[in-house]
């Protein structure tokens, strides 16, 4: 039997529909099941909010975001690709958005300029990223780095976990070919998600762990970086639900999605070779992860960029030279 799933449906129709699809379970099972997740649509709320606007030219030693304009010089440029979480969706600010986070903590490690652009879009999917990379590619260059942050929406949706896995390290590929660095931060573990009852909480779990090692394989055969957010973040979610949780009680807070922007940018500066500021006890880079040298970057004619100063001093006139994004 197929269960249709309609568009608003949340991570619990879906681990039930995905149950039942496999012919796995009992009748009764598959009933309580179902019902189950229509009970938990009706708890979590559809994602309407308009997420804060965030792109922009973010400098060090903080101070308010530049519009960006052509020809502005700039030494890095960092785009935004995933699903709500990449938006920052329950922020209430643009300083919250990870996306922000991770541009001023890469412009504060460096000492130089970094524009941010968002292409991530509410509800988005494997396929629906995919899309934004061609999207971009359309409309112009590639950029310096990609960040992407995606998972929960491919369970929800009943995407296959290998063909969603599969699209994911396409999408890697691609970027990687045009010399973008890609760190992507795998799904997160929906079974902490205390509005989806037992037991479909722990088949949401096991769904969602499923996905995150399959990204994890397809990301790192791209040649990207994986960054586990379910292994870091999910103990903070489960003794922490008031501060990780927003106010749906579904997305990320701003503090969860502090602790996640700083995985990604500790991924990031290592992939690049920047020093990191400080150790990230809580956010350690995965093991395995590629480290992506000169060889593999366009920022290898900057590498003299990534040599941050000493705590209270300048860089030096000729320590790096911002360069002009289209």
């Amino acid at each position: 039997m197929t269960i249709r799933v309609p568009r608003r449906s949340t991570i619990a129709l879906a681990t039930a529909g995905a149950l039942a699809s496999t012919g796995t379970a009992y009748l009764g099972a598959r009933n309580l099941l179902v019902g189950q997740a229509a009970h938990t649509r009706t708890v979590i709320p559809k994602a309407w909010d308009i997420p804060p606007r965030a792109d922009g030219v973010y400098s060090p030693g903080g101070g308010p975001v530049q519009r960006w304009q052509r020809g502005m010089p700039v030494a890095v440029h960092l785009m935004i690709f995933g699903d709500s979480t990449a938006t920052g969706y329950g922020c209430t600010s643009a300083e919250e958005v990870p996306g922000v986070l991770i541009a001023r903590g890469l412009a504060e490690r460096t000492g130089n300029p970094v524009r941010l652009s968002t292409k991530a879009i509410v509800g988005a999917t494997s396929k629906g990223v995919a899309g934004q990379v061609d999207a971009m590619f359309v409309a112009g260059p590639p950029p310096d780095v990609a960040v992407m942050m995606l998972g929960a929406n491919d369970v929800t949706a009943l995407n296959g976990i290998s063909q969603s896995a599969q699209r994911l390290a396409l999408t890697v590929r691609k970027l990687r070919s045009r010399g973008a660095v890609v760190v992507v931060g795998t799904c997160p573990d929906l079974g902490v998600v205390s509005a989806i009852p037992q037991p479909l909480r722990s088949l949401a779990h096991a769904r969602t762990t499923q996905l995150a090692r399959a990204q994890t394989a397809a990301v790192r055969g791209a040649g990207g970086v994986p960054v586990p957010m379910a292994q870091l973040l999910a103990p903070r979610f489960r003794t922490q639900r008031e501060q990780m949780f927003s106010a749906d009680g579904f997305h990320p807070s701003p503090t969860a999605y502090a602790l996640a922007a700083e995985a990604l940018l500790v991924a990031v500066c290592d992939a690049l070779g920047i020093p990191a500021a400080s150790p990230a006890p809580d956010v350690p880079v995965p093991a395995g992860a590629p480290v992506l040298g000169p060889a593999h970057t366009r920022l290898s004619t900057m590498s003299r960029l990534w040599r941050r100063p000493a705590p209270g001093s300048a860089p030096a006139p000729s320590a790096w030279a911002p360069v002009t994004t289209d």
